[in-house]
């Protein structure tokens, strides 16, 4: 290739990705467009948001929204704001992730390295529920809560997050446990060691990867869930979603579009954090059991 051959693919080179970069930011832009209105207008005095001036940066700087969503919004039948349903949100979060977790990390361990009869059977069982619509099952879960006494309870909806979550759970350690190498638990059953000491002793301490794409999974999916909120917690025990719901569609009063915002911003704020700190280790984790050797 001649030197003005490689100079004009260069150019070339160098045109496209300009191209490819700005297509990108304005992608990019584009999609953070919404954050910006919610930021903008949770600063902002009510005025100047009736006034027009939605896309404009704030005249008068102001926090009072924020606290006001925080602690003191319309929502029930008290101005509670926001807080009691977000510490709710955590109650039921923290638990059904916990357990949920634990439970797929065993059953994974169950399915590859305790291998039975039919256990393929049921794998695909449990890899079926996964498919399974929220709105099937909400009169069994419903009847099985009242059974048990958990019906409006925070616990009551923790445990229906636990048992829709773990077939997914159970998928991402199963796979994942699939190309551990099986002669290190050979080598310690010789050693005298037992189910659950092989267990919390070699393959959980190796599971780092994986068990955070299963934390960021049900975390982000227990926390921004509506309809099992709705369905099954009392007025005492509601989630974060249902509260910014009861807040937005409140039909008293006057329409608080800033302190609207500031209250969606906090209940995103919690899955936003996860990403965050763990985002990168999701993709890791997944590509962690993908590949053998």
């Amino acid at each position: 290739m001649s030197v003005a051959s490689q100079d004009t693919a260069i150019r070339t080179g160098r045109i496209t990705r300009t191209l490819i970069y700005v297509v990108l930011i304005l992608f990019a832009l584009f999609y953070m467009l919404p954050l910006y209105v919610m930021l903008v207008n949770s600063v902002k005095p009510l005025s100047e948001i009736t006034g027009g001036g939605m896309m404009n940066l704030p005249e008068e700087f102001t926090l009072e929204p924020w606290f006001k969503a925080w602690s003191s919004a319309q929502i029930g039948v008290e101005p509670t704001g926001l807080a009691p349903y977000f510490w709710n949100s955590i109650k039921m979060v923290v638990p059904a992730v916990a357990v949920s977790t634990v439970l797929g990390a065993l059953n994974g361990y169950v399915l590859t390295k305790w291998r039975f009869k039919y256990d393929t059977i049921l794998f695909g069982l449990m890899l079926f529920a996964c498919f399974i619509p929220f709105q099937i099952v909400l009169i069994p879960m419903a009847r099985m809560l009242g059974l048990m006494g958990l019906a409006g309870t925070t616990w009551g909806l923790a445990l229906v997050h636990v048992v829709y979550g773990i077939g997914f759970t159970t998928l991402y350690f199963r796979n994942y446990y699939a190309v551990f190498p099986t002669e290190l638990i050979r080598a310690a059953q010789i050693d005298g060691a037992g189910f659950f000491q092989i267990f919390w002793r070699i393959l959980l301490p190796s599971s780092g990867p994986i068990a955070v794409v299963s934390i960021i999974w049900q975390f982000t999916n227990i926390w921004n869930d509506f309809l099992f909120g709705a369905s099954f917690a009392g007025a005492d025990s509601q989630p974060m979603t249902v509260a910014l719901n009861n807040l937005v569609q409140a039909s008293h009063g006057v329409k608080e579009y800033n302190v609207h915002f500031a209250g969606a911003i906090l209940a995103a704020t919690p899955t936003l954090l996860v990403y965050i700190v763990a985002g990168r280790y999701f993709v890791r984790g997944l590509m962690a059991g993908s590949v053998k050797g």
